[in-house]
Parts: structure tokens; C-alpha cells; sequence
């Protein structure tokens, strides 16, 4: 059972670095646009998140504060992702509010998990 979850962990951080890495791409090449590759990372990191939520093959209790702090950012980087998306959609470009707060929240979600024990 340890062995899975630590496949679903490695699932998770793969959703992770395919939505910051799209994210990384765009800004380095100054497009700061919404790609189907950060929808994609956000689903995966999501989905792998509530999977590792789950307290199943673990001997500890699990830090639900952290847990529900990274679910609220987790639903503002998606809600950002879709507001991005829509203006992209609409006016050509995304304000450069939402995509800089899209990679902060990113970070700041990934130092979360490393950082609060």
C-alpha cells in the first residue's frame, strides 16, 4: 500500500511541475498566455491531491489545515486558469494580474507542501 501511495505522490508532484513548468515557458517567453498544459497539470495535481487526501496505507494522522489551504488555492489558480482562459479567448491576451498570480500561487502552493509539517 506504501508503495502506491508513493506512485500517487509522484503522480501529484508530475501535475505540479507540468503547470509551473507551461507556466515558467510562457513567462520566459514573454506570451504570458493560458496553455492546455497548465489545465492539464491543474487537473492532474488536483485529482492526485484529493487521491493523497484519503487516509488510506498511512500510520500518522494527516494535517487537514494544510490540506484545505492547498485546496483553496488549488480552486483560485483554476478559477484564475479560467478567467485567463476566457479573456485570452476574448481579447487576445490574459491581464498580467491573473497570469502572475497564477505561477505565485503555484509556488506558493508547492513551499506548502515542502514547508508546513
Amino acid at each position: 500500500m506504501e508503495i502506491l501511495r508513493h506512485i500517487v505522490v509522484l503522480v501529484h508532484l508530475v501535475g505540479f511541475a507540468i503547470l509551473f513548468g507551461a507556466w515558467v515557458v510562457e513567462a520566459v517567453n514573454g506570451k504570458h498566455q493560458i496553455t492546455r498544459l497548465m489545465n492539464w497539470g491543474l487537473a492532474i495535481a488536483g485529482l492526485a491531491g484529493l487521491i493523497l487526501a484519503a487516509p488510506w496505507g498511512i500510520d500518522y494522522d494527516l494535517n487537514y489545515a494544510k490540506i484545505g489551504v492547498k485546496l483553496v488555492i488549488l480552486v483560485i489558480i483554476g478559477a484564475l486558469l479560467g478567467i485567463g482562459a476566457g479573456r485570452q479567448r476574448k481579447t487576445g491576451s490574459v491581464p498580467g494580474a491573473v497570469f502572475w498570480s497564477i505561477g505565485v500561487l503555484t509556488f506558493a502552493n508547492a513551499a506548502i507542501a515542502v514547508l508546513w509539517r
